[in-house]
């Protein structure tokens, strides 16, 4: 506990942790004041995004960078979750499918792209294992051709598409988990050596109880401040003007993953771009091929009819970015650029546009 309250004291950013249990006062006070509840779950996922970053680097230090990105991009993802299957409850499924294609996007280009950034500002050039960064875009590519299949059969109408697509979705969903789990044995057992992250440099670690103390703590906190997050959302996107797909696409995949971001950032600026790939890239795929077939499988348990795959065409327009093992502060830029043209366009859509 010392250690924790030094680390509280040290970091100013971890002092808004006080607006985690404003948020949730705030929330059971006034359930009406919905841009207030917005913006203060906003300032309260932000320090919890730090803890867990600082939680993970330890665990990292003690396990290695490939189960440390895993752990974190796993964590991180709970908040996409949570905000995903509160919508699918309430039957908004065209916002728990952007919110899962604007994780996919926001995870390989805006937080790749600003660690790339973030890293070649301070090194001129870095080095990461190019062969676990093709193996996640590997993954990528699988989810990127799951998705498109259930797209082009529902642009059939003549084929009955409602229907087929569902059922089509439900067997994909299957075939990306079967995948995933593949992909995990593959990675931290068969052939864990291809894996292993090059050294960098560390802050001195917590002690691994304390760390994963921290972890299930802080996991718990986000869980409850993203629950007052989808019941604002909606709200404060209307207030401020936001389409529901640049709700979904670009807000919601942005706050979801401040955990994995937090740490990836960190990562990167110690020269550990390792770490920073796999939990960029690995926080993608996992979305893609575990949260997104998840959810598919929830919506005939919880939801009001049962969801299919089929996102519209610039959802799935998903970008692999081909790494050589290297990267320098100006191919951050260019991945940053891409994810701005995708933000751009989806702010100036109107709403009936995103079907």
């Amino acid at each position: 506990m010392k250690l924790l309250l030094h680390e509280i004291r040290r970091n100013p950013l971890l002092w808004l942790l006080v607006f985690v249990p404003i948020a949730l006062a705030a929330e059971k006070l006034d359930h009406e004041a919905h841009t207030l509840h917005f913006v203060l779950s906003v300032l309260a996922i932000l320090p919890l995004a730090v803890l867990l970053s600082h939680a993970t680097e330890s665990v990292a230090a003690k396990t290695g960078d490939s189960v440390g990105g895993l752990l974190n991009a796993t964590l991180g993802n709970l908040t996409e979750l949570v905000i995903a299957i509160a919508a699918l409850q309430a039957g908004q499924y065209m916002l728990v499918k952007a919110s899962v294609a604007g994780a996919i996007v926001t995870n390989s280009l805006f937080m790749l792209g600003a660690s790339f950034l973030l890293g070649g500002l301070r090194y001129h050039v870095q080095e990461f294992n190019r062969i676990a960064a093709r193996f996640q875009a590997g993954l990528l590519f699988l989810a990127t051709i799951a998705l498109l299949i259930p797209s082009a059969v529902a642009a059939h109408d003549s084929l009955g598409a409602g229907d087929l697509t569902k059922t089509l979705s439900f067997a994909i969903s299957i075939l990306l988990l079967l995948a995933y789990g593949l992909g995990l044995w593959f990675s931290l057992n068969t052939h864990r050596e291809l894996f292993a992250g090059a050294a960098g440099e560390h802050e001195a670690a917590w002690p691994i109880g304390l760390a994963l103390a921290t972890l299930a703590g802080v996991t718990v906190l986000v869980a409850l401040v993203s629950e007052v997050f989808v019941g604002s959302v909606q709200y404060a996107a209307t207030a401020f003007g936001m389409s529901p797909a640049f709700v979904g696409f670009i807000v919601v995949a942005l706050v979801g993953a401040a955990a994995e971001m937090a740490a990836a950032f960190s990562a990167a600026r110690k020269n550990r771009l390792d770490l920073s790939v796999s939990i960029a890239l690995g926080s993608a795929a996992q979305i893609a091929l575990f949260v997104a077939p998840v959810l598919v499988l929830l919506s005939y348990l919880i939801g009001p009819a049962p969801m299919d795959l089929n996102l519209w065409p610039g959802a799935v327009a998903m970008i692999l970015l081909t790494t050589s093992g290297r990267s320098a502060w100006f191919v951050g830029v260019l991945a940053i650029m891409v994810y701005l043209i995708f933000a751009t366009a989806l702010y100036l859509l109107p709403s009936s546009g995103a079907r």
